[in-house]
């Protein structure tokens, strides 16, 4: 035995971590890779006019089949989504068989779309060989008028009306249903369904195992068929000619029923279509209408069907086994699998967990990865055949041969991609996708790789360098943040390998980010001076305009965080080559070429005018913090003086360059000591260049010692940036004081909103002008770390500002860790401000410790804001919790 394969001895779970990176074993063909919603996405969206949201409705979905992928509570299926497996349920109270989750539309809730559910990913591997969540399922009818009604009749101001508020949870009368999946191999899972009845009372309660094949035989492509028919032993035979053969074993007996994942043409259409439609187990279960199954007990979708009087504070058990063997007695290691794979996930996880400092930071890190690992999703979305229609069915209008994404032609994705979340976002979204990368790179570098790898292949990067932003605009622009996360991915990988990086890694994903560097300098530099306008780059409402679209009277805004971005962009970039010229001296020019275009943004931003021209900077010297400017059409710069995050931006360009690297690159050192001597102008703008910092290295930021001082005493300003939570999005001083510009005959304004947007740009989803937001603390926290290598303990400031504390900038950056992770943690009372004021789940025994990681968060209290499973880049925590070397 190798001494690499000696490491995985320690547990079962990486033994199987390196079978499947080493392609022995595919431990993640099966995946919880099943969205929790495929309705009103822009991929089922075949309208006019684009609405997504109204064209494929929740009430349409339980009817019409999907084109492009499947949707389920707790749902498992094969890497590809050809079969799938997941939970349906009746209360006996409900009008609707609860196969999918519900949520608002974005012109049903008062701050945008949101799901309407109470659901939490409490447990996962990231072989999936064990996976665990919980659905909060009421025992009184399911309140979707009161929900759409409620939040329609609110306005933007008001907080959003949610499912706790309804009352359908008060006296404990709901079902707590546990979801869990274990695998006694790759193509052998069993399902264990717990559901707990939380009242004094009984309760009635079906439980429904879906089984289904997504539909491919109805869109002109391939007309064959894949079969689940019911065999005489009472399991379900599979078949499908990519797969093969598969069982499906209930324990207890259920009654069998069988439908086709086909649309319901009579119900939606007034067809006379004979046929068993996707929502016949509805039909049947609901409504008694056994005509609508399949008598010949075959079909394309099936289902266990149990029926159960759940005892006062009682509970019952459903168990599933889905195999691709044949079993005769499936059930009888059941339970002792199950034990061995929960052990084998707290072995996992306590390794990981070592120098945790409690049990609640444990929990809190463990749900931040099980809700990472369950979004992973299926994402298939073609743009020819999108946009075309296809040869089946009717083609879609003409007017989208010219409208959203029509220049992504070249766009083929069926891949499986880490998601935001799966309800709200199951969707990729390019700069989200970095940050959880980040985060997964503690349980599986090589997924994490490859995910960013993803990003930049031939079938998603476009023909000009851009990476795909998210699918309702694929050619918006983020945050250029590829390159920073290939870096920590790939150190993140040498600390846990005794400094051994993967360098075919770092050098694939080098080649592809030099190309998407190109699009930005080729095509986010209007006057190819070195500064940048990107647009809204990922922060929605944080200015006065919506930097996406044309301003008002004309003009264009340059922008401190574009440009800082492209900063930040270079000298990631320049770190990436400067590594891979270790082992290979041409990269040696390449890292060259990124440290001088450094310098010349780093030039650019104190004199956006251009080499000829004696203009405004984006540094305001009056203010001592860095602001947009608005360039009117009549050549004016404006300084658009609002204090928020974009002026905290310039913080991430920074690098450190050791003496010791220098010696074993030459070229580089010889190149670099030139470019500075030949071009003082610029040598001068760089922090400190020529003063050596701790153990004599070298620093690379676009802030020198007088303005990262001045930047931190507004960050660290408890009445302005700094909040008990994080760093705010919005300088609270505008709370009291709104920046007004006049535009267009107009007054516009931006003030502090530490809650849910109150402004309805980008259709009030979000908001940045005043919450905490995880990605962009994590990346103030890890630049922090920066800095503080080359200055040392000996710089120390002020922390809180105007505190008479002071401290080092290693100490900043873990009050600032220390503060994000509070919004999870318990404080002495018990309560978790991330809970917010809601005694049920403050208090509750059976809600206190299930957490959401929310998209946002208050910037005065802490409490979650915005999709409330947007584990992705919140699920940064897991990071922020681990202590610091």
């Amino acid at each position: 035995m190798t001494k690499s394969n000696s490491k995985f001895q320690a547990g079962a779970e990486k033994q199987r971590l390196m079978a499947q990176n080493s392609a022995d074993a595919a431990w993640r063909f099966w995946g919880p890779y099943l969205s929790e919603r495929q309705w009103g996405t822009v991929r089922e969206d075949y309208s006019e006019d684009g609405n997504a949201w109204n064209y494929f409705s929740h009430d349409l979905a339980r009817s019409r089949a999907y084109r492009w992928g499947e949707d389920g509570i707790a749902g498992l299926s094969d890497e590809k989504q050809r079969l799938c497996l997941s939970l349906a349920l009746w209360n006996e109270r409900d009008i609707i068989l609860k196969e999918r989750l519900f949520g608002l539309t974005n012109s049903q809730g008062n701050h945008g779309e949101d799901v309407k559910e109470l659901y939490y990913y409490l447990d996962a591997t990231p072989s999936h060989s064990y996976l665990k969540m919980l659905y909060k399922y009421p025992q009184q009818a399911f309140p979707y008028t009161a929900l759409i009604e409620q939040n329609r009749k609110r306005g933007r101001d008001m907080p959003e009306f949610e499912l706790l508020d309804t009352g359908v949870f008060n006296d404990n009368r709901y079902f707590d249903v546990f979801i869990e999946y274990a695998k006694a191999g790759i193509d052998d899972i069993l399902m264990l369904i717990t559901a707990h009845n939380r009242s004094t009372a009984p309760a009635p309660l079906h439980i429904l195992p879906q089984l289904w094949f997504r539909n491919t035989w109805s869109w002109g492509y391939d007309n064959s068929r894949p079969t689940l028919s019911a065999a005489g032993t009472g399991d379900i035979l599979i078949h499908q000619a990519d797969l093969g053969s598969y069982h499906c074993y209930f324990d207890n007996d259920p009654d069998l029923l069988f439908c086709d994942n086909e649309t319901n043409v009579r119900h939606l259409y007034n067809q006379t279509t004979a046929g068993y439609f996707k929502d016949a187990f509805h039909e049947y279960v609901i409504h008694g209408d056994h005509r609508a199954i399949n008598p010949q007990r075959n079909g394309t979708k099936a289902a266990g069907h149990f029926s159960f009087s759940v005892p006062a504070h009682g509970k019952v058990e459903v168990r599933l086994r889905l195999s691709k063997n044949q079993n005769r007695q499936p059930f009888h290691d059941f339970d002792a699998l199950f034990t061995a794979r929960r052990t084998e996930a707290d072995d996992f996880y306590a390794e990981l967990q070592t120098a945790l400092p409690d049990a609640d930071a444990k929990l809190i890190q463990r749900q931040a990865l099980a809700g990472m690992i369950w979004s992973k999703q299926f994402y298939y979305f073609d743009i020819p055949q999108w946009l075309n229609g296809d040869p089946a069915t009717v083609p879609p209008p003409p007017q989208r041969r010219h409208g959203r994404n029509s220049d992504w032609q070249h766009l083929n994705n069926a891949d499986i991609i880490s998601m935001p979340d799966t309800w709200e976002y199951p969707w990729y979204a390019a700069w989200d996708l970095s940050f959880h990368c980040v985060t997964l790179a503690m349980i599986d570098p090589a997924f994490a790789k490859n995910q960013l790898l993803l990003m930049a292949r031939e079938w998603y990067m476009h023909p000009n360098g851009q990476m795909p932003a998210y699918e309702w605009n694929f050619g918006d622009a983020n945050p250029p943040v590829h390159a920073w996360a290939a870096w920590e991915v790939y150190k993140s990988e040498c600390q846990c390998n005794d400094g051994t990086g993967d360098l075919d890694f770092l050098e694939r994903i080098m080649h592809k980010l030099i190309i998407n560097f190109t699009w930005w300098v080729n095509r986010k530099d209007a006057d190819d001076n070195n500064v940048f306008q990107g647009g809204f780059l990922g922060l929605d409402n944080i200015g006065v305009f919506d930097r996406s679209a044309p301003l008002p009277n004309g003009g264009r805004i340059d922008q401190a965080d574009g440009t800082s971005w492209m900063a930040m962009y270079c000298l990631n970039l320049m770190r990436i080559a400067l590594e891979l010229a270790l082992h290979d001296r041409v990269y040696e020019d390449i890292a060259t070429k990124f440290f001088e275009h450094f310098l010349y943004i780093a030039k650019a931003m104190d004199n956006i005018g251009g080499e000829q021209c004696q203009c405004i900077g984006l540094w305001d010297e009056e203010d001592q913090f860095f602001y947009d400017v608005l360039r009117s059409p009549d050549g004016k710069m404006i300084p658009l003086k609002v204090r928020s995050m974009i002026g905290l931006i310039p913080f991430y360009a920074v690098e450190i360059i050791e003496p010791e690297l220098l010696d074993k690159l030459p070229d580089f050192k010889r190149r670099m000591k030139w470019f500075l001597d030949y071009r003082p102008d610029l040598a001068s703008l760089v922090a400190d260049w020529n003063v050596p910092g701790k153990g004599n290295c070298h620093l690379l930021s676009l802030l020198g010692g007088h303005r990262m001082k001045k930047l931190l005493q507004r960050m660290l300003d408890e009445t302005e940036f700094l909040s008990d939570y994080g760093v705010r999005s919005l300088s609270r001083a505008h709370h009291g004081q709104p920046y007004v510009v006049g535009c267009a005959s107009s007054q516009m304004s931006v003030y502090y909103q530490p809650g849910a947007a109150e402004s309805g740009m980008f259709g009030g989803n979000s908001n940045w002008r005043g919450p905490i937001w995880f990605p962009v603390n994590y990346l103030l926290i890890t630049s922090l770390r920066r800095f503080a290598g080359f200055y040392g303990e000996s710089f120390k400031i002020e922390c809180p500002t105007g505190s008479g504390i002071f401290l080092s900038i290693n100490e900043v950056a873990d009050e600032l860790s220390h503060r994000l992770t509070r919004i999870f943690r318990k404080d002495e009372k018990g309560r978790r401000p991330a809970h917010g004021d809601d005694e049920k789940l403050q208090n509750d025994p059976h809600f206190k410790d299930y957490l959401l990681f929310h998209e946002y968060f208050h910037g005065d209290k802490g409490h979650g804001l915005g999709a409330s499973h947007q584990t992705g880049w919140t699920g940064l925590v897991a990071r922020l919790l681990q202590p610091h070397p």
